[in-house]
């Protein structure tokens, strides 16, 4: 990850700010912060706005106004805020992260950005100012670490943000939290950019033992350890491949300790299940090889996971939280696993092979069974960047949601919403399992027609591994990568889940 952006909160603008930015209301009204700079500028603002196809959106670029009279800086920024009855969370923070991007686009690496509530804003001063501030977060974060020399074309790092709000100190007390998720959101973005020559199981693991510097115990299960647990479906899958597999295991106890996240053990926590395959390329049952080179994300479950439970430390939750992240990479070779092949699973079913490109599912009955056993978890979510098919159905916008209890569903949906990560449930239903019947094996891995509702039938195979435990399937192809930049992040890893998951726990935290 690129150098972080340091923000800082003030109730007064700095002396000799080079950058102020301040806000636009629809039909060019000033806010008050742009209000007294423009007095201060003899109308320099209005008369710009008057010049200018500026209309205040929050989706258009802001307006520079270089050098007016009466100001000592360089430039005064003009942001759109957009209908203020709409300036919820995720609207703030992208007008925040849109502000990042001019500022880094025009090569300006200092800025102080105004901060006015509108009194029709469904969010207080305290929210409007930290999720702005997190939205800058967001979309600052850069993947460069294998660039040998910088582009013409790239942004300058935006270096220093200061946030002019009255509650500078409530906001920087809530921006302290936020900035924990943001953390993790930069974790699991950095996991899911790597190469699949760098990142493979046995170094993805060892990257998520950095985690015990905050307080996660980390506990790496090597091959001989999977196979005394029967793992044999997670063992298939990794047969063709070099890279040996790897059962990471990640704990934060918070739920009845002290901040230093210290609880007590024997608690049953929420658990996390992240599809962990650090490069697909499906196996006998070959992809094209068009956009192949994407198949290093087909891990994000896994990175969102690991993100979550950095999240999770560094804010110290009061939460018992335990992640299992089931890691392989797929290859064919002559020791890869066949359509055919029947395989016995960690908990005594066996399934029969059909596409060696659905090994998501394989990997994860193994890693749901092994949760519900050893955790007995309150409830399990797990996360998989699992079928084209939900793609079909959603597109880009959502992710598909799957469970078996209509609490947690219903939670879920809630903290997506609250942070911008949409999720639209799907259904479960037992006449699907008609299409999973084997001749010769308790089930089949996929349908007969697999592009039917391939999304579904993999999520009713999932649900047979999880018992009578409350249980949702977060299917989030589609939502693992950004292909063009968007308003809180660049183009590439999303990140996704982690703070969906974070506000899920928030909530439960109490």
């Amino acid at each position: 990850m690129g150098e972080v952006v340091k923000i800082v909160f003030r109730s007064t603008a700095p002396e000799g700010a080079p950058v102020v930015a301040a806000g636009v209301l629809p039909e060019r009204r000033l806010a008050p912060g742009a209000a007294a700079l423009d007095r201060a500028t003899d109308g320099a603002l209005a008369r710009a706005l008057r010049n200018h196809r500026f209309g205040a959106g929050r989706d258009q670029a802001p307006l520079d106004v270089l050098a007016p009279a009466g100001f000592d800086g360089r430039r005064i920024v003009l942001f759109g805020l957009g209908r203020a009855t709409e300036l919820d969370r995720p609207a703030c923070e992208e007008i925040g992260g849109r502000l990042a991007a001019h500022l880094a686009a025009e090569h300006q690496p200092e800025a102080a950005v105004i901060i006015d509530r509108p009194e029709e804003a469904p969010v207080d001063a305290v929210t409007m100012a930290a999720h702005l501030a997190l939205g800058a977060r967001l979309r600052t974060y850069r993947f460069d670490r294998y660039r040998t020399r910088p582009r013409e074309d790239d942004p300058a790092p935006l270096r220093r943000l200061t946030i002019v709000t009255e509650a500078a100190g409530a906001a920087r007390r809530l921006f302290q939290r936020l900035d924990a998720a943001a953390a993790g959101v930069a974790l699991a973005r950095d996991l899911v950019n790597e190469p699949g020559n760098v990142l493979y199981p046995e170094s993805f693991a060892e990257r998520a033992r950095a985690l015990t510097e905050f307080g996660v115990e980390v506990e790496v299960l090597d091959e001989r350890r999977l196979r005394r647990l029967g793992m044999n479906a997670l063992l298939a899958v990794a047969g063709g491949s070099a890279h040996r597999p790897r059962l990471l295991v990640m704990r934060w106890r918070g739920g009845e300790g002290d901040s230093g996240g210290k609880g007590r053990r024997g608690a049953r926590p929420f658990a996390f299940v992240g599809k962990g395959v650090t490069f697909d390329t499906g196996g006998i049952s070959i992809k094209p090889a068009r956009n192949m080179e994407e198949m290093k994300g087909d891990m994000a479950g896994a990175a969102a996971v690991v993100g979550l439970m950095r999240a999770l430390a560094q804010r110290k939750a009061a939460v018992d939280a335990v992640g299992v992240v089931p890691l392989v990479e797929n290859m064919p070779s002559g020791t890869a696993f066949r359509p055919g092949d029947v395989v016995t699973t960690a908990a005594g079913q066996t399934i029969e092979v059909i596409d060696t490109d659905a090994e998501g599912r394989m990997i994860l009955v193994d890693a749901l069974h092994y949760t519900v056993k050893r955790f007995r978890p309150r409830a399990i979510v797990d996360l998989a960047t699992l079928t084209g098919s939900v793609v079909r159905a959603l597109g880009h916008v959502y992710a598909g949601l799957f469970a078996n209890d209509d609490d947690l569903a219903e939670r879920l949906i809630a903290a997506g919403r609250s942070v911008g990560e949409k999720l639209w449930r799907l259904p479960l239903d037992p006449d699907y399992d008609a299409h999973l019947k084997s001749d010769i094996a308790d089930i089949r891995q996929c349908a007969p027609d697999e592009d039917s509702a391939d999304a579904i039938h993999a999520a009713q195979l999932l649900q047979r591994f999880v018992g009578d435990t409350p249980w949702a399937h977060l299917d989030i192809a589609g939502r693992d990568f950004n292909k063009k930049d968007q308003p809180t992040g660049p183009a590439g890893a999303t990140g996704f889940g982690v703070r969906l998951l974070d506000a899920f726990l928030a909530d439960q935290e109490g």
